[in-house]
């Protein structure tokens, strides 16, 4: 079939790609209800890959159209002469580039070390006086270790050289994951009151999270925790974790700098 000159060529319009994928839907979805439905919807997607195959291979299927009279097309946009002046990538104030200056890393697992020394000492005062110095520690690793996690008073009371490692990796992990946020949440928060947004607010908003999924991550420190000192132990970890990230000196983002130099990678330059 010859072109006619007087229409335009475009692709035939098929069913058949929005059927492959509807079957590669069926797939997964069987993967979290029922072997079946995924056999139907492989074999709906081999039906549906098939005929867009025939649709393209060997030829491309073409239709010709009547072009849309000269009367009936939209008007051509009309260019303004005025131009935006545009702002070049990295350029000193680019409003893409907020904030300017932001806490090294280094400073936040800086600070969660010693917020977290800070809350171990409290946390284990607490147990000194209640019960022994062993029971929190052994609460916070009784989420890692199963002997521990339907143990007793007394048995949680008790020395434990597992809990004592697995409590340790776990609080000193935690510790340096929430210095790590810091420096990210510090910058976004009212520089006026910045201690008391990080230091108290921050601490009691991850303590209600914490309160609704703690038991399910670890159900015997849900069932044996004192609320009271655990949110103590909490806004003192914010304090002073938020005290040594928000003393830190501030560094300019490298958002803008070409990734030799985030690398601190230092290129020879030869002479033209």
């Amino acid at each position: 079939m010859s072109q006619d000159p007087n229409k335009i060529e475009l692709p035939a319009p098929t069913a058949w790609p929005i059927i492959a994928a509807f079957g590669l839907t069926l797939v997964f979805a069987g993967l979290v209800t029922n072997l079946v439905v995924s056999l139907v919807g492989f074999l709906t997607g081999i039906f549906g890959a098939i005929g867009w195959f025939r649709d393209v291979f060997p030829h491309p299927k073409h239709e010709y159209v009547d072009p849309v009279p000269e009367a009936e097309r939209a008007s051509a946009v009309k260019r303004s002469d005025r131009r935006v002046e545009h702002m070049q990538f990295g350029e000193g104030g680019h409003r893409l580039r907020l904030p300017v200056a932001v806490h090294p890393y280094l400073s936040g697992v800086k600070g969660g070390l010693a917020g977290g020394f800070v809350m171990a000492v409290l946390a284990c005062a607490w147990g000194a006086v209640f019960h022994t110095i062993w029971y929190p520690i052994n609460l916070l690793a009784a989420a890692g270790v199963p002997s521990l996690a339907n143990a007793g008073v007394q048995t949680l009371g008790e020395f434990s050289m597992l809990g004592l490692l697995i409590g340790t990796i776990s609080h000193l992990s935690l510790s340096i994951l929430i210095g790590l946020l810091y420096v990210v949440l510090l910058p976004m928060l009212p520089a006026r009151f910045e201690w008391f947004w990080g230091g108290i607010v921050t601490p009691l908003i991850w303590t209600a999270l914490v309160a609704t999924a703690l038991r399910l991550v670890n159900p015997a420190l849900a069932e044996h925790v004192a609320w009271p000192w655990f949110i103590i132990c909490q806004v003192a970890f914010g304090m002073v974790g938020g005290y040594v990230v928000f003393k830190s000196e501030k560094v300019e983002t490298l958002q803008s700098l070409p990734l030799a130099a985030k690398l601190g990678v230092e290129a020879q330059h030869k002479d033209s």
